[in-house]
Order: C-alpha cells, then sequence, then structure tokens
C-alpha cells in the first residue's frame, strides 16, 4: 500500500509580516491534516535586478509581503508544538544559512530551478530538497537533478508545476509526473495553482503523487489571494481527509478475511451438503 502523500501548505506571501497570522497559518495547517507548511524568505533587492526595481513601483511594493528573519525562532517553535514539519525556500544565498537551523527541508522555486549555485548550498546543508520544476524544459530539469546529486543530496522531490497562476485545468498535463518518477528515481509531486479539486484527486490517485503543495489563504485577505491560485482551507480540507480515507480503503494487495468477516466465517454453506452453516456449529445453535 503506498502512503499518503505530504501535504505541504504553502503560505507564500498572505501572511502580512505578522507573527500572529503566521502562526495561524501554521495552527491551520496542522488542523486540517498537513504534514509541512512552507513560507518564503527572500529581500526584494536580492530578488529582482536593480534595473526592475528602479522602474516598477509594483515590484518595490512586494517589499511588504518580506518574511522577517527575526520570526523564523518562533516560527520552528510553533510548528513543532503543533507536530508539523517547517519548511521553507530561499531566494538569496545568505537565506539557505539563515534557514537551516529551523527547517526540516528546503523547497526550490520554479523560478530559481536554473541558479546551481542555491542548489548546491541547499544540498550541502544535507537537508531534503524539494524543487519545482514550473516553465522548466527537461534539459534544464536534467541539469537540476544532476546538480543536486552531484552534491550529495540524497532525498529529492520533484514536482511538476504550472507557473500560471491560477493554472488552466487543460494544461496541467499530470501524465509528467510519471515521466519523472521513471527518468529520475526521485520522489514526485504536484505543484497547485489550479484550485481544482478534481486536478488534485487525479494527481493522488490516478499518478500516486507523493507531494501535493498548494497555496492557502486564511480568509481571503493575503497578498496573493486575489490572483486566484489560492486555497481557503474549508475547500482544501475534504481533500487531505479523502486521501488519508483512500489509502486505507486501498488496503493490502494480500488477500484474506478482515476481523469484520469473522463471525459470518462459520455461517457459509458446508462443503458437504450446501446448507448454512457450517455442520461443526450446528448442533450447538441457539436462537
Amino acid at each position: 500500500m503506498n502512503s499518503e502523500p505530504l501535504f505541504i501548505a504553502e503560505v507564500s506571501s498572505n501572511h502580512h509580516r505578522e507573527l500572529k497570522r503566521c502562526i495561524q497559518f501554521i495552527e491551520t495547517a496542522a488542523k486540517i491534516g498537513c504534514q509541512a507548511v512552507k513560507f518564503q524568505l527572500f529581500k526584494i533587492d536580492q530578488l529582482f535586478a536593480p534595473q526592475i526595481l528602479e522602474k516598477s513601483e509594483d515590484h518595490r511594493k512586494r517589499k511588504d509581503w518580506e518574511l522577517p528573519t527575526e520570526l523564523l525562532p518562533e516560527l520552528k517553535a510553533a510548528c513543532d508544538k503543533h507536530n508539523i514539519q517547517f519548511a521553507c525556500t530561499p531566494f538569496y544565498l545568505d537565506a539557505v544559512t539563515e534557514l537551516a537551523p529551523f527547517i526540516s527541508f528546503f523547497k526550490i522555486a520554479s523560478y530559481e530551478l536554473l541558479w546551481d549555485d542555491l542548489l548546491i548550498s541547499c544540498a550541502k546543508t544535507a537537508k531534503p530538497v524539494v524543487i519545482s520544476s514550473g516553465m522548466a524544459t527537461i534539459e534544464e530539469i536534467d541539469h537540476a537533478i544532476a546538480v543536486l546529486k552531484q552534491a550529495n543530496c540524497i532525498d529529492i522531490t520533484l514536482l511538476h508545476c504550472v507557473s500560471a497562476y491560477p493554472t488552466p485545468t487543460n494544461e496541467c498535463n499530470l501524465a509528467v509526473l510519471e515521466t519523472f518518477r521513471q527518468r529520475y528515481g526521485v520522489k514526485v509531486g504536484w505543484s497547485d495553482h489550479s484550485v481544482s479539486p478534481a486536478v488534485l484527486n487525479r494527481a493522488i490517485h490516478k499518478w500516486q503523487a507523493d507531494c501535493i503543495e498548494f497555496h492557502i489563504d486564511l480568509d481571503e485577505t493575503g497578498a496573493e489571494y486575489a490572483s486566484g491560485h489560492c486555497w481557503l482551507p474549508a475547500q482544501i480540507a475534504p481533500i487531505i481527509s479523502d486521501s488519508k480515507l483512500s489509502r486505507i480503503i486501498d488496503g493490502e494487495s494480500h488477500k484474506q478475511f478482515v476481523p469484520s468477516e469473522a463471525p459470518d466465517r462459520d455461517w457459509r454453506a458446508d462443503p458437504i451438503d450446501g446448507l448454512r452453516p457450517l455442520k461443526n456449529i450446528r448442533e450447538g445453535f441457539k436462537s
């Protein structure tokens, strides 16, 4: 029986830079059944080239989306309290060192897949690495996975995703998951921007995704909610619950009678005369 997928609740930039709200995300992710919650650590002046920031007010305003590094110890403590893994995406090289004492695993965003130095830095921490493949060609993914493996990263999860926010369902192309599994011999998963239950259920039940990452907001007030790629807790919770139940329903491939059937076993037709129950309990039968 396959284990249930790892569900990662991606807070993204919906936290308002507020510790209380960050902890609400952690509590909510744990409550709805996620095994991990993920934040992002970036600094605008190390994310965009100066020419872009000079010309684009919209990009400069994203400074309001930065996660304060001083919150990291308290976020880790909250995750420990609620028994959920703390993960984060580093967007600058020093972020790897800043995050390493606190996180369970690194997530490499699809936009940074080409940046070998970041991949190597994460791999050298010996922590697991989850990497998204949105926009990449297969040759670019070949290179990124090779870089991680050459840097001795032994726990890699490769996420198929489409870097469109939101993603049209007819462009999800979930069959790529099996291509990844066969080509790289690593765990595979789906990083969702579709907000489609059908897409998630297909990734889980048809393609046996090892990991599902999804963007979450608490109350439709997060900075990225209006883009249309964030789930609300009430939307995603049933999918997580059904996933766990489905793996239980699948059970084991070995056929045997189960405990709930035991009382009826003696009431089968006896092979001698074809009558119920078996002869050995007929004489002692009491209504």
